[in-house]
Order: structure tokens, then C-alpha cells, then sequence
């Protein structure tokens, strides 16, 4: 069995993504579990009866596996990755950090599969949680019907800023509950997140922020077309998860009972959309859950050819996790 290193363990995404590994079939002995200065004698979960030693990333000998996943900010990918293209390792890149490379193509696995050729290096990437939970509904209404614009608004949990900021939410409502100040407790955000909403997913890039500006630019990049996009990205008070309201402008006229049987025969998409009370999905209801829910699917009167939906999903494992894993099973069998 050929090595597998995962790089960034003792982070949620890369914690999902051993759990992907476990859940294949593929044997601890098989898997390396990497991270930035981890010290002798961390430890991580290999499904429910194995641990895996986490190695310090600065001395680890890449020629010791074949197939790196990179769960790690793009400051290290920048510095790590190379080092392991250069031991012959193929790499999937879960960051940013080579978006504007032309041989190293972004993939988001069952909808621009043939894109992996284009890997010159070995190296791919994945796009952020937001643009795969949005495009993997709507990869067959493109083919179909051609889509020309998109307008988005995200409501994200606070996981998208990792560990640290899940805690600050938590610490947050326990002091507020407790009629504790709270002061001093907002080293992650720069508003109060507990009972909150904050319209900032990333830093500001100009008038737009890091999720925002990825939604437009890695969606073009995905569908290598001209499709314009509009994104408006918010950080609630919940611990994992991601919804979505999505706007969808087509060239062609859109039939919305098609749209429904399209996403519905689409792997990883489930069409849940009563239209009664509570017939519809949350983000409390997916965490755990490897599809994306869409339910309120209509037509969009306010454009020709227009439709919208509402959709959910983990953006730990579906978002990222998944898709990653995907793409890693694809890029070992391109010879």
C-alpha cells in the first residue's frame, strides 16, 4: 500500500480528512499524520481503536510517502509543499497558496474531473468550503442550462476560523449566561460572535473580503468560464456548518422541475424541499453528514431564467475534507 501524508492533523479539516482515510479502508501503518512544530509525543485519533504519532513537519523525509493532503494555511504550503513536489510526492493542496498558477488546476471531484491532467507537477487544489458546497448542486444546471451569474450570501460558522474561534464562541455565551463581562474576549473576532452576526468571513481584500473575493475567482476558475458572481459572506453564532441562499442567472430558459431532478441525481446532493414548516434542512441537522441538503428551490422571478435555493452542509468534512480525499484518489490513478 503507497503512503499517504496529511499535513496539518491537529486542525479540524485535517482531523476530517484522516477520518475519510479511516473510513476507506486504509490502515494506520499506511497513513502520516504531519504538522508545524509538533512536539515528541502528540498524538491523534485513527478512527475508533488507533492512534497515529504526529510528526514534527520541519524534519520529516517526504521520499517516505506518495500522496501528501496539505490542511494547512497558505504561509505554509508555500514553504512545505515544494519540498515535497521535489521527493516525486503528488500533493492536494487544501489552501490558497497556488491559486494563480496555471499548471496547477482546481478540482472539484465529480464536476471538472478532467481538469487532472492538466497537474504538471503533481500538484492540485481544492477551493474553499463556500464554492464547493455552491458549485457541487449546480454543476449539471450549468451543463444544461449555462450559467451566466450567481449571487450568494453565506452564513458560515465560526469553525471556518478553526478551533480557537469555536472556543471564543463558546466562552462567549458561557459569560453572557454567567452575566460576566466580555472584555478581553475577542481575540479572534472584532465584534462579539455570541448572539451575533458579523458581515467579515477573512480579511478585507478592497471592498470585499477573502471568502468573497474566493467565491468569485475560484468559482470562475472551477467552471473556466465567464460567469460573474456576487458574494456576500457573514459569520453566525454556530459551531460547524455553513448555509447558503443562492441566486442563479442562466442563459437558457430554466425549467425548475428539471433543476430539482438535476441536483437530485447529482452524488452528494439530497433535494430535501417540503414546502411546510419545517420542510426544509438547518445547519444543526448536517454536522457529521457527508452530502449537501438543498431545500426552498423556486424560481427567481426577479431575472429571465432565473432559480434559487437554500443549502447546507458540514463545511468541515463536505466542504473541504471530502472533496480533498476526493481529488486525492484522482490525482494517485493520473499516470
Amino acid at each position: 500500500m503507497k503512503k499517504i501524508a496529511v499535513v496539518g492533523v491537529q486542525e479540524s479539516i485535517g482531523r476530517e480528512i484522516l477520518s475519510f482515510l479511516e473510513e476507506d479502508g486504509i490502515k494506520a501503518k499506511d497513513v502520516v499524520a504531519l504538522d508545524y512544530k509538533s512536539v515528541l509525543g502528540n498524538q491523534v485519533s485513527y478512527g475508533e481503536d488507533d492512534e497515529l504519532d504526529v510528526l514534527n513537519l520541519d524534519d520529516f523525509d517526504f521520499s517516505k510517502v506518495d500522496t501528501a493532503i496539505f490542511a494547512t494555511t497558505a504561509e505554509l504550503a508555500k514553504r512545505y509543499v515544494p519540498k515535497a513536489l521535489a521527493k516525486g510526492v503528488k500533493v492536494v493542496d487544501t489552501s490558497s497558496a497556488f491559486f494563480a498558477e496555471s499548471d496547477v488546476p482546481m478540482i472539484v471531484a465529480g464536476l471538472n474531473d478532467s481538469k487532472i491532467s492538466g497537474a504538471a507537477r503533481g500538484l492540485v487544489s481544492v477551493p474553499s468550503a463556500p464554492v464547493t458546497q455552491m458549485l457541487v448542486p449546480l454543476g449539471a444546471v450549468n451543463e444544461k442550462y449555462l450559467i451566466k451569474r450567481i449571487v450568494v450570501s453565506t452564513y458560515t460558522s465560526t469553525s471556518v476560523y478553526g478551533k480557537e474561534a469555536m472556543d471564543e464562541l463558546f466562552d462567549q455565551i458561557r459569560k453572557i449566561y454567567m452575566n460576566d463581562t466580555l472584555a478581553d474576549n475577542q481575540k479572534v473576532f472584532n465584534k462579539q460572535i455570541a448572539f451575533n452576526v458579523i458581515p467579515q468571513v477573512g480579511e478585507f481584500l478592497g471592498d470585499e473580503t477573502d471568502c468573497e473575493w474566493a467565491l468569485n475567482a475560484e468559482t470562475k476558475k472551477v467552471l473556466n468560464g465567464n460567469v460573474k458572481v456576487h458574494a456576500n459572506c457573514a459569520v453566525i453564532p454556530a459551531f460547524i456548518g455553513c448555509g447558503q441562499f443562492v441566486n442563479v442567472e442562466c442563459e437558457d430558459e430554466v425549467d425548475v422541475e428539471e433543476v430539482r431532478k438535476l441536483m437530485s441525481k447529482t452524488p452528494g446532493v439530497v433535494v430535501f424541499d417540503k414546502h411546510v414548516n419545517g420542510g426544509y434542512v438547518t445547519m444543526a441537522d448536517v454536522q457529521g453528514e457527508n452530502d449537501i441538503y438543498v431545500s426552498r428551490l423556486r424560481q427567481d422571478v426577479s431575472v429571465e431564467n432565473g432559480i434559487s435555493f437554500w443549502c447546507v452542509a458540514d463545511n468541515l468534512r463536505v466542504g473541504v475534507a471530502k472533496n480533498a480525499f476526493a481529488v486525492m484518489k484522482l490525482l494517485s490513478a493520473n499516470n
